[in-house]
């Protein structure tokens, strides 16, 4: 259930394209590859395929959210590390993936993806992308660096046949 958690969550953040906003961000760089390595892999396979997303992966199963996040997209996925999900309080990841609290998952982890496919490039300090879940994120930019509601993007930019995945630091958490 952990792996479909992790899985759930990473497929959940998509960003709004429409805005743009030039950058000297420097490509993310996975198993020391660059980003366009992962261009054949949707944005699920993506976290499947990386040891710290485990938790999202099963998740994501959990929600059913799996096939959607495999559909034509774009999608912009905020993908929690699997650190992010063990920082919740102690019981809160076993209580969501249960079937009878997957309306709670699946509301968590929809506010993890923004439509469209945006990179680091595209965000500015002060920007707001609305979720598939309906609420919006913020982002901010500070000395370079990039964060959706106060989570820190840890690795941008990882490109997928159907979107981006931007890895953050943190479970972000809806207000409704």
């Amino acid at each position: 259930m952990v792996a479909a958690l992790a899985v759930s969550s990473a497929t959940f953040v998509a960003c709004d394209s429409a805005k743009t906003v030039t950058s000297t961000t420097t490509p993310a760089v996975v198993n020391e590859q660059p980003m366009n390595a992962t261009a054949s892999k949707d944005v699920v396979d993506i976290a499947i395929g990386s040891p710290d997303h485990t938790t999202l992966v099963a998740a994501v199963t959990a929600a059913g959210l799996v096939q959607t996040l495999k559909g034509t997209g774009p999608f912009t996925l905020f993908a929690p590390t699997n650190a992010a999900f063990a920082a919740l309080p102690a019981g809160t990841v076993d209580g969501l993936v249960k079937p009878e609290n997957k309306g709670a998952l699946t509301n968590i982890l929809t506010y993890h993806v923004v439509s469209g496919a945006v990179k680091a490039a595209d965000l500015r300090d002060g920007q707001k992308v609305k979720t598939l879940q309906g609420e919006e994120l913020t982002v901010s930019v500070r000395d370079g660096k990039v964060m959706i509601n106060g989570a820190n993007v840890s690795a941008a930019d990882l490109v997928g046949s159907n979107g981006v995945v931007h890895v953050i630091d943190a479970v972000i958490m809806p207000k409704n």
